[in-house]
This record gives C-alpha cells, sequence and structure tokens, in this order.
C-alpha cells in the first residue's frame, strides 16, 4: 500500500529532513574512496537477486493496480519485472562498479609561462534529486549511476510503480550499510504525493541538480517550476531514414528492431522516412514488413498506396512519440528534406540514417542538432549502457553540461587546482 497522502506542509518537513541528510551524505560521499563505492554497488547487486521474489512481487501489486487504471500497453511495458530484467538490474550496478571512477579525474592540464600548473578535475555535483515515472529499475540506475560520481541522491518515483521502487530502494541501502557508507546516500521519497514534486523543485538549499524522467507533461512541469537546475529529458520522436542506395536487408533489420525491439522506450523510432528515389525498390518492403509484425502505420499519399492497411497520418502524426505499436511513414525527395522534416518535428532527441553513401551520413550528422545521431544502427542503441557508460539516468536533450545519456561523468562537475611556488600577480 502507498503511504498516506501528505499535506503540503508535511511535505516540506520531508524535504527539510531528506535534503539535510542527503546534503550530510554528499559531504561524506564526495571524499569516499572508490573501493568502498564499488563494495556499496556489489552488495546491492547480491541484495537484488536474493530480493528477487520480494521484488517480483512488489511488482505485481503494481501491475495489478495499473491493469485496473487502464494504463497504456507502453506504460505497463515500462512498468512490468521479470526475472530477467531483475537480473539486468543487478547486472547494471555491477556494470556501474565496473567503471572508472570519474572523481578526481585530471581532464585537462598546463603549465603557464610563470610557472604555475593548472589541473582541472572532475568532482561531484553534490546532491542529485530524480523524478520519475513507471520505471522501477530508475531506482537502481539512479541510485548506483550517483554513488559511483561521489553525489547523494532523492528519488521520487512516480505512484505506478511506487511499491517496486520501494523493494529495489531496500536493495540498495543494504549495499551502502554492507560498505559503511551513509544510508542516507541514496533515499527514496516516502510518498506518492505530488506535493513532494513541488518541494522538491523548491529546494535549490539541498538538490544541486534535478533530472526528470517521464511524460511531456512532467518535464514541462519541471522545467517550468523549479528553482533548481534541470537536465531536461524531454521526449524521443526519434527518426530513421532511409536512402536509395541502403541495403533493404539491413534496412528491413534495423527499421524493425528500431520501432519494434520495445516500443515503450525513449529511443523507440516514431517516424520513418524514405528517400523518393528508393519508391520503388524499399518503401513497399519496409511497410509491408512492419504492418504484418503487427505495426499500424500512418502515412502520407504514397505510403497508403502501398497498402490499403496504412492509415492517413495527419499533421500531428509527424510529432508524435506513440511508446506503441504505431510509426508515421513518409517519402521525402531528398536528404535535404529528409533533416527539414526532423529539424522541424523532432524533439533532439535520437536519429539514424540508412545508407551507403559516406558522405551523406556524414551530412546528416553534421546538419542535425540532435543528441545522438547514427548511421546504419537502429535508434535504440540511445542507452546508456549500450554507449559502455554501465547505466543511465536519461537521454538528455538539453544544451548545457549534459546531453545525451546521463551517466557518471555526467553527473559530475569539475574545479580547477593551481600549483605555484611563490607567484604573485603583476
Amino acid at each position: 500500500m502507498n503511504a498516506p497522502m501528505q499535506t503540503d506542509h508535511s511535505a516540506q518537513a520531508i524535504m527539510d529532513q531528506l535534503g539535510q541528510a542527503a546534503r550530510a551524505a554528499a559531504a561524506e560521499l564526495a571524499v569516499a574512496d572508490t573501493a568502498a563505492k564499488n563494495r556499496a554497488l556489489l552488495a546491492a547487486a547480491a541484495a537484488i537477486r536474493a530480493a528477487s521474489a520480494a521484488i517480483l512481487a512488489a511488482n505485481a501489486e503494481d501491475m495489478a493496480a495499473a491493469r485496473a487504471k487502464q494504463l497504456s500497453a507502453a506504460l505497463l511495458d515500462r512498468l512490468e519485472l521479470n526475472p530477467k530484467r531483475v537480473e539486468a538490474i543487478a547486472v547494471g550496478l555491477e556494470d556501474i562498479a565496473a567503471l572508472p571512477d570519474p572523481v578526481g579525474a585530471v581532464m585537462a592540464e598546463w603549465t603557464r609561462p610563470n610557472g604555475l600548473h593548472f589541473k582541472r578535475v572532475r568532482t561531484p555535483l553534490g546532491v542529485i534529486g530524480v523524478i520519475f515515472e513507471s520505471r522501477p529499475n530508475v531506482t537502481a540506475d539512479a541510485g548506483g549511476l550517483c554513488l559511483k560520481a561521489g553525489n547523494a541522491c532523492i528519488l521520487r518515483g512516480g505512484s505506478e510503480g511506487f511499491r517496486s521502487s520501494r523493494a529495489i530502494h531496500a536493495a540498495l541501502v543494504q549495499g551502502l550499510r554492507a560498505a559503511g557508507l551513509p544510508e542516507a546516500a541514496i533515499q527514496l521519497m516516502p510518498s506518492t504525493d505530488r506535493a513532494l514534486v513541488g518541494a522538491m523543485l523548491a529546494a535549490p538549499q539541498y538538490l544541486d541538480v534535478i533530472v526528470p524522467r517521464g511524460g511531456k507533461s512532467l518535464v514541462a512541469r519541471v522545467q517550468a517550476e523549479s528553482r533548481v537546475p534541470v537536465f531536461a529529458h524531454l521526449e524521443g520522436n526519434c527518426h530513421l531514414y532511409v536512402e536509395a542506395s541502403a541495403d533493404l536487408a539491413m534496412a528491413k533489420n534495423i527499421l524493425l528492431n528500431a520501432k519494434l525491439r520495445r516500443t515503450g522506450v525513449c529511443g523507440a523510432a516514431e517516424t520513418l522516412l524514405v528517400e523518393q528515389a528508393a519508391a520503388a525498390t524499399h518503401l513497399a518492403p519496409l511497410v509491408t514488413m512492419l504492418l504484418e509484425h503487427g505495426c499500424e502505420v500512418r502515412g502520407d499519399a504514397a505510403s497508403q498506396a502501398v497498402d490499403a492497411r496504412v492509415k492517413p497520418a495527419s499533421e500531428a502524426d509527424w510529432a508524435t512519440e506513440y511508446l506503441d505499436a504505431i510509426i508515421a511513414v513518409k517519402l521525402v525527395p531528398d536528404l535535404d528534406a529528409a533533416i527539414k522534416h526532423i529539424e522541424r518535428y523532432g524533439s533532439h532527441h535520437t536519429e539514424s540514417i540508412i545508407t551507403e553513401a559516406a558522405d551523406h551520413a556524414a551530412e546528416f550528422m553534421r546538419r542535425i542538432d540532435s543528441a545522438i545521431l547514427l548511421h546504419n544502427a537502429s535508434t535504440q542503441f540511445a542507452d546508456g549502457g549500450e554507449f559502455g557508460f554501465g547505466a543511465e539516468i536519461g537521454i538528455a536533450t538539453g544544451k548545457m553540461h549534459a546531453r545525451g545519456p546521463v551517466g557518471v561523468e555526467q553527473l559530475t562537475t569539475f574545479k580547477y587546482l593551481v600549483f605555484g611556488n611563490g607567484q604573485v600577480r603583476p
């Protein structure tokens, strides 16, 4: 059962309590050695495995409640855990432990003519607030990444996955305890009261940054109301552009994966653009394949002519993140038209071009202002684990500080160390 709803006054009291504890924990974590952080992560992974049955039971309750609320198939997919996904959570923590410790890493160093020696070194951000919806695995990903980067964190999960997140959080606390690190290093809001979100957004004295991970309405609220800096993850209206030179078998394989591997992830392709010169060779096979795999296709006139099952696309379809087995399809004259379409309708998340023309791929990557651009690969590689980051808190689509997968390095800032031997400024 969820904790009782809190009043605004109670929400502030909770924020004060958790915030003060997080600040104290952050001071310890900033100087914690790598071995201690890794021990906590590995112990948490072991605790996740040991608590697998309890985590799955909690998730079953969440799933039952979500089905009763008639949540969409995409949200149910994000929420659901199974033994394989629980094991993936544990492996994710072990992967984070295996990453190099970013804290103290020298980013650059140089010596000035006056003999002063400068170093720019990575340092923790401090306390990170993470507000997320639906996905209970974010509890472990966010907690583990923040810990490795020397940060304390305060997590506020959505009501749909509250029981699952609480069960996972308990395992993370076991890991911290086993390593002798402060249990307040990873804290979970004890309630799903929306007032707690407001309390986090108004707490720059406790939080150094907020990472929202959820639907457009959540992110929009955080961006509009937060007095704390935000790593924005808006939405994933991702595009796949197929040129005439593309190997058809490769294009089909990539499209199938990009759209249907998991439709509820932010890296799922939502629009297929096909070059006009490929209309006779590529359009029909690609559209037919999607339809045969149960994907609804909403297309322009050329796409509708391929198969009577293709529904007409509206203007809104080009800008929609479906998070479902639905895709918009459009024939475009050339590379320039594809780029202009993506820049007009896209969300600056992830785009892919399928082509054998290296110069076209280079132009695609140079001109499109998205966080992740791929050549001859699925958009579903938009994931911190696939980048070698161990895991991610989210895909940042803004331009300040962090962009793309937010991993351990992105959860640090830097400071300058300057070494002299008596220099004074003239």
